[in-house]
Formats: C-alpha cells, structure tokens, sequence
C-alpha cells in the first residue's frame, strides 16, 4: 500500500479549517493508501512517503522545497487557502515559490482557478470540501437569529458584523450568536464591547465543533462576512444543514454560492448587511419571500459538498499520481 503525507499548518488543537481538511482527507484516504498528517516533513518516516499533499502555500512552504529536493515535483500537490490565492501569492516569494514547485494544485472552490498566474492554471483542480448533511430545523417566527462562525481575527472581518449589530435595535427582533475565539486581542475587546452596548448580540468564544454546527442549524441565517476565503466549511456546513446564508461578495464565497445568490452584500458593508438582516426578519412569514428564496439557493448548492464527491475526486487524483509513478519510477 502505498504513504501519502499531509502537511497541516495546523494540527488537531487548533480545530481551524486547516486541520478539518486534513483530518478529512486522511479519512478519505485511508482505505486505499497509508495516510499520516504532520506539521513539517521530513521527519522519521520520510522514506516511506510516495505522495506528499501540503496545506498552503506560505506556510508548508519548507516541506514543499524539501519535498522538490528528494522527488522532484513528481508526486506534489499543493492545496490553496484564502491567504494564499489573495494575499500570499501576489507577495511572498515562499508562496510564489510553493506554485512553481507543485506537480498539482487543489482548489476549493470554482472561482479559485481565477485567481492563480495564467501559468499555473492548467495544473489546478476544483475539489470542494464536503461534510453529512443535517436535518433541515423547524426556526422560531417570534424572532431571527444570527449566527457567525469563526475565529476573530483580520481575515474574517468582524467588525463588519460589529458595526451591523450597532445599526440594529433591540425592537428589530434579530438576535446575533458569534462563534469564534478571541486570537486578536483588539477585535476581542470590540466584541466584548459590542455586547456590552447590544444586548441582543452575543459573543459565545470557541466552541466544539459539533456544537457550532448545532448553532448553524438552528439559527435562521448564517453571516459570513469574510475579506477573503479559499473554501469556507462554515459556508457548506450552512447550506448541507439547509440554513440560508449572508455573505460578503468575495471570490471565495462567490466560488461556494454561485454568482446568482441572492445574499450577498458588499464586503465591510456593514448598512447593507444589517439591511439583508431586516430583509429576512420582514420575510420570515412569507413563504415566498426572501429568506425562502435564500434556503432554496443554498440547499440547491449542498449537492456539491458531498462526501461522496469530495472523496472520490480527492482518490482519483491520488491515484493518478501513483500510477505514473509506478509506470515510471
């Protein structure tokens, strides 16, 4: 049986997207090949490993160059966050170089091949992420209630959704949940602040993942109000759990909603995203109104984020590799 490596930036204490893909795809991989994850490659067991997958460009960008200098670029794939398509890659020369190095790249949703140099388009590949669908909940009309997923810090733009809560009142009947750990001290005091002067808004710190994706699926509508994203699992765990969706119209969230949804606001548009929070709330009797509108559009994409989809595209290029390695060693 033949060893793939994951490198993850992060490992199982971080609990951040980084590490629910790689956890995944071990899974996923593990019927057919030997799969490990590690932070840093080589280490004791290099000499087994015949396919290497390393999680982002800047951050692996060590494995990656160690990886080139043992095989080659045989065997090489490269998987793309948010920061690396729209930050990294256009300035740091590790990421830049992590591109150049790779055999294949991976990315998560369908308007990321856009954003690579035209030269290294041909080698990307569109796996969406995936996850079990969740029963579809019954949602209290006395009120609309918000929730926001993620960790505060720069990337994920809360102080959209700070300033959103502001333009609220107590009277409007919409109640925020935010999910996420504090990892900026600024943005941590601005939420703490935030709920101090709204007493409808609430920051809830990091919880265990099953508990976020229970909060998902009760709540009548999931923000996500991100400056940039490769791939967001928030944005499938949403729609598999039949949960409309808010979100800043950004190529990350584009790529996973497609360009026809209905729920997009201008990314720090923090009037307009406090205007589609009223919009909702004014529909939620309306059987054909908008927040309907929005449930259809996003239930219609949950196909997409099938298991069963991700993995086996995920083995088809896996396997792919292994043969052509085998037929020429």
């Amino acid at each position: 049986m033949d060893h793939v490596v994951i490198i993850s930036p992060a490992l199982s204490d971080a609990n951040n997207g980084n590490w629910q893909t790689a956890h995944r795809w071990r899974q996923m991989l593990a019927k057919d090949f030997h799969c490990r994850i590690v932070q840093t490659w080589p280490d004791k067991f290099a000499n087994q490993d015949d396919v290497m997958i390393a999680l982002h460009a800047r951050k692996s960008a060590d494995s990656i160059t160690a990886w080139h200098s043992a095989h080659g670029g045989a065997r090489l794939v490269l998987v793309l966050t948010g920061t690396d398509l729209y930050r990294d890659i256009k300035t740091d020369t590790a990421a830049q170089a992590s591109l150049g190095l790779a055999s294949r790249i991976i990315v998560l949703q369908e308007l990321a091949p856009l954003g690579l140099p035209k030269e290294h388009r041909a080698k990307a590949e569109v796996i969406f992420q995936s996850t079990a669908s969740q029963p579809t909940l019954e949602k209290p009309a006395a009120h609309l209630r918000a929730v926001m997923v993620g960790h505060l810090r720069d990337e994920k733009s809360p102080e959209t959704l700070f300033a959103a809560a502001d333009l609220l009142k107590a009277e409007d009947g919409i109640f925020i949940d935010h999910i996420g750990a504090g990892l900026d001290a600024a943005l941590a005091k601005a939420a703490r602040a935030t709920q101090k002067s709204c007493p409808y808004y609430r920051w809830l710190d990091a919880l265990p993942h099953e508990t976020t994706r229970r909060a998902i699926a009760r709540a009548h509508v999931l923000v996500h109000a991100s400056k940039m994203e490769g791939g967001a699992h928030v944005l499938m765990e949403a729609a598999c759990s039949g949960t409309p969706v808010l979100a800043s119209r950004i190529d990350g969230n584009v790529g996973m909603l497609g360009s026809d949804y209905a729920g997009y606001f201008d990314w720090g548009d923090a009037a307009g995203l406090a205007q589609l929070l009223l919009a909702c709330r004014a529909s939620q009797s309306d059987p054909n109104g908008f927040l309907v509108q929005l449930q259809k559009q996003v239930t219609a994409r949950a196909s997409l984020f099938a298991p069963k989809q991700e993995s086996a595209k995920l083995n088809a290029l896996v396997n792919a590799l292994v043969e052509s390695h085998h037929a020429n060693p």
